[in-house]
């Protein structure tokens, strides 16, 4: 999101510097032909220019720090010829937002190491840098967050935590079990944010099997139901990117070691 241009609030470049780690320079005691004066000077308006661009690096860090994306890698390096099976027109469509417009979500559905996480980092990255208020997190780390609200009005404050963010990114649904009060309070985010705000899933688990990820809890079709409502679905299919990178660099050290052996022999 644009930084707001602060030069066009007052009325004379001097007037519209701010202190800053940039520049601590106060100029509040200059009045009349002092504050000409200095308004003169070719290097203001180059200042001002420094200003607003560590402004809005400034204010980029710290919505992307409080979205909790974490380190990620970028597109560029996802390979959409490993996956068996992946729409990338509906991955492509889903980079461009609208569905954050229209309130719907959007489920990333495959095995292990397909890039799921991936994709869900780098669609919060670009929602990040439109200004769109973003919070990344884990089922395990939301669950065990509004677990531990002991009081009622812990838990309501913590559910408008996870409600309020235009896109709430929910991350590793399916690698652990819950009790049926943990089901119970995803739903309670789910159902308040329903045809509200987007919410972005990652699972490896299709919907029919979730009842193994929430055993006995009575609210898993309910859940389902409105978290795939207005939703798109992308299913990826195909072995794990990790196992193949892990293969390459167990075969690149077989390489080495023989090519040692060889320069070894050689001499």
């Amino acid at each position: 999101q644009p930084a707001t241009d602060f030069r066009h609030q007052t009325s004379g470049p001097v007037e519209r510097c701010q202190p800053n780690r940039i520049g601590q320079a106060d100029y509040s005691n200059l009045a009349g032909p002092q504050m000409d004066d200095v308004e003169k000077e070719p290097w203001v308006l180059q200042f001002l220019d420094w200003e607003e661009e560590a402004r809005t690096t400034r204010g980029l860090a710290r919505r992307i720090s409080a979205a909790h994306i974490g380190r990620f890698r970028p597109m560029a390096d996802f390979d959409y010829a490993w996956p068996k099976r992946i729409d990338r027109d509906a991955v492509e469509d889903a980079f461009r937002l609208d569905f954050i417009a229209q309130a719907d979500n959007l489920v990333l559905l495959g095995p292990n190491g397909v890039g799921k996480t991936m994709l869900a980092q780098n669609i919060c990255y670009q929602a990040v840098l439109r200004g769109i208020p973003t919070l990344l997190t884990t089922a395990s780390a939301l669950l065990a967050d509004l677990s531990e609200r002991h009081t009622s009005y812990a838990l309501q404050q913590r559910l408008r935590h996870y409600s309020r963010p235009k896109l709430l990114c929910i991350d590793e649904i399916g690698y652990l079990s819950y009790d049926a009060r943990a089901a119970d309070l995803l739903f309670e985010v789910i159902t308040r944010r329903y045809q509200r705000v987007s919410t972005i899933v990652s699972t490896n688990k299709p919907f029919a099997e979730w009842h193994e990820i929430f055993p006995n809890a009575s609210s898993v079709v309910t859940l389902v139901d409105r978290l795939t409502h207005q939703a798109e679905i992308i299913q990826i299919e195909g072995e794990s990117y990790r196992l193949k990178e892990s293969r390459e660099r167990a075969e690149k050290r077989v390489t080495r070691r023989a090519d040692k052996k060889r320069t070894k022999k050689a001499t």
